[in-house]
């Protein structure tokens, strides 16, 4: 099983953030720049404690595993934490990180060629 990508340095977010392409809910925000399928998580002490915030960062990867198939490596995105994301389960913040990439229309070339 290969291990996620992850964005790290500041000038990877900063690059990320400068194309201004996001989409927000309750839960979530998400921003999302051509690349190379690299995944950046963002949640701040407002959040909670660390084991929120781990807990969070580990729902967010796992929901990108699952459907790393399916969002190819066309796209790097940036998921950051809102309140209302606290205390949520997995399937939440999956149904809600899926949502949101489908209004990206991060899942468009794949559907197309099905």
């Amino acid at each position: 099983m290969r291990n996620i990508d992850s964005l790290k340095k500041e000038a990877e977010f900063r690059r990320i953030y400068e194309v201004h392409d996001s989409l927000a809910d309750s839960k979530l925000v998400i921003y999302k720049a051509p690349g190379s399928g690299k995944l950046g998580i963002v949640c701040s002490k407002k959040i909670g404690n660390s084991v929120v915030r781990h807990r969070f960062s580990r729902l967010v990867r796992e929901a990108y595993r699952l459907h790393r198939e399916e969002l190819g490596n066309q796209y790097d995105i940036i998921v950051i934490a809102r309140e209302g994301a606290k205390g949520q389960g997995f399937f939440e913040i999956e149904r809600s990180f899926l949502t949101l990439l489908k209004r990206h229309s991060v899942f468009q070339a794949n559907e197309e060629s099905k």
